[in-house]
């Protein structure tokens, strides 16, 4: 029987009458994609866009790579489980067998491994919860800026107050103190954070953790310093608070180094990843931790699909990478390219640029201009995210693995609508800042 597609109505062609209204990147990139390969992204028409999203910091290898897509085929084909729980398996024990000797003790991180539900917010879940039993304390330290999921326990050390409000009732338990940089400016949070635990009548008992980004993603590429990193590890050791690195976007090589926090040479107590950790964009999360802190029960934090065993093979491919001569120097030129580009812009077009590695963020400081920039990128074939609290800094994020040709082709795409939008933007007369992409 032969069968017919109804037209859809104009509205309609890059949305689905079924889908909920909690969409949100389809209504910024208006496409129907169908593949994706390398850096690029084609969709149902055939159009090709260069790929300056991955995925949200999830596709840090690109889509599709090729090795990873190899071994996940044999897997399948080899009938290799999909599912498996917390049961030892050949995939898991392969890939911890490859985190080890790639990442960990190459590193000196003693750290064992938990398998979270596969999902960023699940991590900082168990982190949260892991830090409160082993410490018996209570509250938790986060930033202004910080972004740690959507779940009840993760909401609750999320800035955004928008964000927060989704749940329906105010989280508690969380004091939130400014990042050391941000919109405002410089702080000195150390010495807030001294004076807080300090002062008997500061209102705030010890906390069980700290919690941050080491590079702020959604709230607006802002980098700690590593000076400041070093100080927030003395002052937590000193006061018996876990040490949270939230590392699920800056991790996995993107700002240059397999972990975010390496530049500052210290070792959190506990760091979650996610994101690009499978390598291939398959579902998958996981808790560091410090082994005098591993003092979960059995199955005291679960989840049916903490075992993602297609994960496993991809993650194990990826971590390949990281043993690989042409890959580490294609990632530092990468990084030179952008941090270069971040220069240009500042002194051309007067706009602060700021980031480590392979993201930056294009502060405009005019949300509606970020948007017309997005936009303009768009309709030239480049798709990239906007950050910050209002969505006025442009974020560049692309593959580690993309070569000199379409890097650069993107940060061209990028220059020429920032130029588009200068003639109509309010304020671009203003005097410029330094950029700072390290």
């Amino acid at each position: 029987m032969r069968t017919t597609t109804t037209p859809r109505p104009p509205q309609e062609k890059t949305s689905h009458p079924r889908e909920s209204e909690v969409r949100s990147y389809s209504r910024k990139f208006p496409a129907v994609f169908a593949r994706g390969r390398g850096s690029f992204l084609y969709d149902e028409d055939g159009r090709e866009y260069l790929d300056f999203f991955c995925g949200s910091g999830a596709l840090n290898y690109g889509h599709n790579p090729p090795a990873l897509k190899a071994r996940l085929l044999d897997h399948i084909a080899a009938d290799g489980l999909t599912h498996g729980l917390d049961l030892l398996t050949v995939a898991k024990r392969e890939f911890l067998d490859a985190l080890h000797d790639t990442v960990l003790a190459p590193r000196g991180l003693d750290h064992r491994v938990q398998f979270c539900g596969p999902t960023g917010t699940n991590a900082v879940e168990a982190a949260l919860k892991l830090a409160r039993k082993a410490t018996g304390r209570r509250g938790t330290v986060s930033f202004y800026g910080g972004f740690h999921g959507v779940s009840a326990g993760s909401l609750a050390v999320t800035g955004n107050l928008e964000v927060r409000a989704s749940l329906g009732l105010d989280p508690h338990g969380t004091v939130f103190v400014p990042y050391p940089e941000g919109p405002t400016g410089s702080f000195d949070t150390l010495a807030y954070l001294e004076r807080m635990v300090a002062d008997s009548a500061s209102g705030n008992p010890p906390p069980a953790a700290v919690i941050l980004e080491t590079v702020q993603s959604d709230g607006g590429v802002y980098c700690a310093p590593p000076e400041f990193l070093r100080g927030l590890r003395d002052f937590t050791r000193r006061h018996g608070i876990v040490l949270i690195v939230d590392d699920i976007f800056a991790g996995c090589g993107r700002t240059g180094e397999f972990f975010s926090f390496e530049e500052a040479g210290i070792t959190p107590d506990l760091v979650t990843l996610s994101k690009s950790i499978s390598g291939y964009g398959l579902p998958m999360a996981l808790l560091l931790i410090a082994p005098e802190l591993d003092v979960w029960a059995p199955g005291e934090h679960s989840g049916t699909f903490r075992g993602n065993q297609l994960a496993f093979v991809t993650a194990t491919a990826a971590l390949g990478h990281w043993s690989d001569p042409d890959f580490l120097e294609r990632l530092t030129a990468n990084a030179g390219t952008l941090a270069r580009f971040a220069a240009r812009v500042t002194a051309e077009h007067g706009l602060p640029v700021r980031g480590r590695g392979l993201v930056a963020g294009v502060d405009t400081g005019d949300p509606e201009r970020a948007r017309r920039i997005q936009q303009r990128c768009f309709q030239d074939g480049l798709v990239v995210e906007r950050c910050g609290r209002a969505d006025e800094v442009l974020r560049v994020l692309p593959p580690l693995t993309i070569d000199e040709e379409d890097l650069a082709r993107g940060l061209a795409v990028i220059t020429a609508a920032i130029s588009a939008t200068e003639a109509t933007a309010p304020g671009s007369e203003g005097v410029g800042h330094a950029a700072h992409v390290a």
